[in-house]
């Protein structure tokens, strides 16, 4: 146990030299929350760490928000390994120092249930995937909602040629990280919504096999552009920049994910599909402020701000009818109209 204290220390202190704006709250009192006005909070990011635009930064986003709203403090950690994982979820749980621990991830599952079973006076929450413990609240997305939605921008972007670079091959793409049940939720619905605007249209699928390697993504991207497809999404991670390279190499359109990326490249990057991470770690935060937690699953749509898409700061211009289009689309999943596939 010491070592493994040791260990945790040394990858708190990694952290903190790593992100300036590690916040941490320990005190020499013997009640480590003695000396706090308000909540502590550990998070514990995958193993694929901050920046990229990634999951992990739009969860820290939320808990950021949360601090300025909330006065809370925390503590964030990037795991070298999915072994360490359960080393700082432990560690943090044993402290008894914080009044919720977020953990992000599906990889982080088995290690949380084999923690949070042996801490179950600890409160967890789990994003971006379930756990069926009472003393873990489980946030995650529909992305297939969100996806849906850029899935008919392409559609219609391309059917009404907005670009000079757009054709008429009704050929558009997705490049996936990995081929597994989450990813392919947002393979599902971007399927779905270009089918729905257009059931004609061929959506060409991959996958890059991880959610760091851009070389294989811009490999699959130029294969891609190669057979005719004009604009292509991607769920890939960092893996997406290789997109986003090859969209400017080969001038075709692109779609990031999870962040707005748009900025990255705006004149090749149209919009950017929105899985709001950051609303599920402030709403996660919320629960223990307002003292409503509870160990449940929750899942966040559309209409509960879980998912949405953008195309703030980028410099193609979609016209009005087709963002008038697509908002009564969002107002038909809402309302059960229209129903999106997961799978």
């Amino acid at each position: 146990m010491k070592q493994q204290r040791k260990r945790l220390t040394a990858l708190l202190l990694t952290a903190a030299i790593a992100i300036p704006s590690i916040l941490t709250g320990c005190g020499s009192s013997s009640d480590p929350k003695a000396e706090r006005s308000g909540p502590h909070i550990g998070i514990i990011f995958t193993q694929a760490g901050l920046g990229g635009n990634s999951f992990n930064d739009l969860a820290l986003e939320g808990v950021r928000r949360a601090a300025q709203d909330y006065g809370i403090t925390f503590d964030q950690v990037e795991p070298k390994s999915v072994a360490d994982e359960e080393i700082i979820q432990d560690e943090m749980a044993s402290s008894e120092e914080y009044d919720l621990i977020i953990c992000v991830g599906d990889e982080q599952v088995d290690a949380l249930n084999n923690v949070a079973s042996v801490y179950t006076g600890q409160r967890f929450a789990l994003l971006d995937a379930t756990s069926e413990l009472d003393n873990v609240a489980s946030y995650s997305c529909k992305a297939q909602e969100g996806s849906f939605m850029v899935g008919a921008l392409a559609v219609l972007a391309n059917e009404e040629k907005i670009d000079t670079r757009l054709s008429d091959s009704g050929t558009i793409g997705f490049i996936g990280g990995v081929d597994n049940p989450l990813i392919n939720q947002f393979a599902a619905g971007f399927q779905a919504g270009a089918a729905y605007a257009d059931p004609d249209v061929s959506v060409l699928v991959d996958y890059v096999g991880g959610f760091n390697d851009p070389t294989t993504a811009r490999t699959i991207a130029n294969t891609f552009h190669e057979k005719g497809a004009d604009i292509i999404f991607h769920a890939s991670g960092a893996s997406g920049m290789g997109l986003f390279q090859a969209a400017e190499e080969k001038d075709f359109i692109s779609i990031g994910v999870n962040l707005n990326q748009n900025s990255i490249a705006p004149d090749y990057i149209m919009a950017s599909m929105l899985k709001k991470l950051d609303n599920c770690a402030y709403q996660a935060i919320t629960s223990i402020v307002e003292n409503t937690y509870t160990g449940e699953n929750q899942l966040l749509g559309l209409k509960d701000g879980g998912v949405d898409f953008t195309t703030e700061g980028s410099n193609i211009t979609i016209p009005d009818n087709i963002l008038q289009k697509l908002d009564e689309i969002r107002a038909d999943i809402i309302s059960g109209k229209i129903e999106v596939p997961d799978a």
